[in-house]
């Protein structure tokens, strides 16, 4: 085999009091795909900090065409040809997507004063946005952008490096199937150039298709390797966590009640026009399918009150009612967990405790003063039930992982007994084992009698969870499933509107 691009020998990074890689050992040929999997805290975040320059290891060596480093400096990593697609989207609002994507190497013309080349730049990102499939234009304001479209311009922006190593984390995470298939061709594409590419992924499928070798990691150390042939979902599962993960899925203990929240000839302002209907029942996960701009999130928002209606009606239990804030649906139990829960659903600055009691201060205040005491214990006691790992519910909400992040989300409406929970994409950027715990708890709700409306973009997700699958097509249901009737080609022919048999 020829000399590998890249070699990683004996990496060892210590914090105080903590090992985050411990003696990791990894090396990478031209055109090979890496996936790098392991649980949240397995030291993914630090390998690919240590790769970047961000930060340089205790001990070990890096090398890198034959060349020894003991560390990278950021620039080193850049002229090498390291290029990063990071989970944590870097982008800046008040920018366009061609600024974005060429942020430091926009195109100039002019005579003494040098003035960025517009047109030149919009067509520099064109082809990059077009190869993904991206449909948004290259002057179009990142503000205005979705989740989705924003993680597909921070792809294109490493692309346009020219890169010999793309590491990508999570690139698919508010991606949908369309959208993935599309990133799964464009890295079929680097490779047979010769670009190398490490994907870190929870989605443990697209590592199947698209991996030659699969590293697992845990606790900081290299625990194995999957050649090609070995490569399964259930064979990186028991890698990551140490055991085999039988039940991912929960099924329900029994069928679902009555109807709780109804949806009569809806339209969002999204899709004025289009009229969406649909009835969410006690004790139910629907899950909500479609193709990005199908105008799931929107529905979702509408429904909490964050949006309005354009027209239609929602009844809950019976009783017609109309969301005009977000306080109006909280106040009748309806609940969203929103699709960023970094800029929607927390206060990153705020402690655990802080952000359960936020929505629901009088159940630990008296003549309104707040009741620490009672405060505390409340936390400690969703922390308790929702296994939330932290030392203390005074810990800030921006140190937990991506997992236990999305449960204090959750623990917030729990502590006010919901009747309707919305989830948008409720396991986005969570590892396998937090997926799983956060599946068990939205089973126990749907037991107990709280109607789910959850809406995913991972395929697997929403066929493993459901108990029913709405999907929907510019602005509308395009068709239910039952159980029964679960597939991917079903899900995928009702996203693109095709509602024939």
């Amino acid at each position: 085999m020829t000399e590998p691009f890249l070699r990683l020998a004996g990496i060892t990074r210590v914090y105080p009091g903590v090992t985050a890689l411990d003696q990791v050992s990894l090396e990478v040929h031209h055109g090979e795909v890496i996936g790098l999997v392991g649980e949240n805290g397995a030291g993914k975040s630090t390998l690919m900090k240590v790769l970047g320059g961000v930060v340089a290891p205790s001990s070990g060596a890096i090398h890198i065409d034959g060349a020894h480093f003991d560390a990278l400096s950021v620039a080193d990593a850049i002229d090498a040809g390291i290029a990063f697609v990071h989970q944590e989207l870097n982008l800046f609002e008040n920018l366009d997507a061609a600024a974005n994507a060429f942020i430091g190497r926009e195109p100039l013309h002019g005579g003494i004063l040098k003035l960025v080349d517009r047109r030149k730049l919009h067509d520099l990102t064109r082809p990059y946005l077009e190869a993904l499939g991206a449909d948004f234009a290259p002057d179009t304001l990142v503000a205005e952008l979705s989740i989705a479209q924003r993680q597909l311009l921070e792809i294109a922006k490493a692309l346009s490096l020219n890169s010999r190593l793309v590491i990508m984390d999570e690139p698919t995470s508010s991606l949908t199937l369309a959208e993935t298939d599309r990133l799964m061709q464009v890295i079929a594409d680097l490779k047979a150039k010769g670009v190398s590419v490490i994907f870190i992924s929870h989605r443990l499928n697209e590592l199947v298709r698209c991996a030659d070798r699969v590293v697992v990691l845990r606790d900081g150390k290299v625990v194995g390797e999957l050649a090609k042939h070995e490569i399964s979902h259930a064979a990186m599962i028991r890698m990551m966590i140490g055991r085999d993960l039988k039940a991912l899925y929960v099924p329900p203990a029994g069928p679902p009640g009555a109807g709780v929240l109804g949806i009569a000839e809806a339209q969002t302002a999204a899709y004025p026009g289009r009229s969406i209907s649909l009835t969410l029942r006690r004790g139910e996960i629907l899950g909500l399918a479609g193709l990005i701009g199908a105008g799931r999130t929107e529905l979702g928002c509408a429904l909490a009150g964050i949006d309005k209606l354009v027209a239609g009606t929602l009844t809950l239990d019976g009783e017609k009612v109309a969301f005009a804030t977000p306080r109006d649906a909280i106040e009748r139990g309806v609940f969203l967990v929103p699709e960023d829960r970094k800029r929607c659903g927390l206060l990153l600055d705020d402690s655990i405790c802080e952000n359960i009691l936020l929505p629901n201060l009088p159940q630990c205040s008296t003549g309104g003063l707040v009741r620490e005491t009672r405060a505390l214990a409340i936390a400690e006691e969703q922390k308790g039930k929702l296994a939330i790992r932290a030392p203390d519910v005074r810990v800030h909400a921006g140190a937990l992982s991506g997992g236990n992040q999305q449960k204090v989300v959750l623990a917030k409406w729990l502590t006010m007994n919901p009747r309707v929970l919305i989830c948008d994409e409720p396991t986005r950027g969570v590892d396998v084992g937090a997926k799983s715990e956060i599946y068990r708890m939205l089973r126990d709700l749907a037991d107990a009698g709280v109607a789910i409306l959850m809406i995913s973009s991972d395929m697997e997700e929403v066929i493993g969870v459901s108990d029913r699958i709405a999907v929907m097509h510019e602005g509308t249901i395009s068709g239910f499933l039952e159980r029964s009737e679960f597939s991917e080609h079903e899900v995928l022919r009702l996203a693109v509107g095709d509602k024939a048999h």
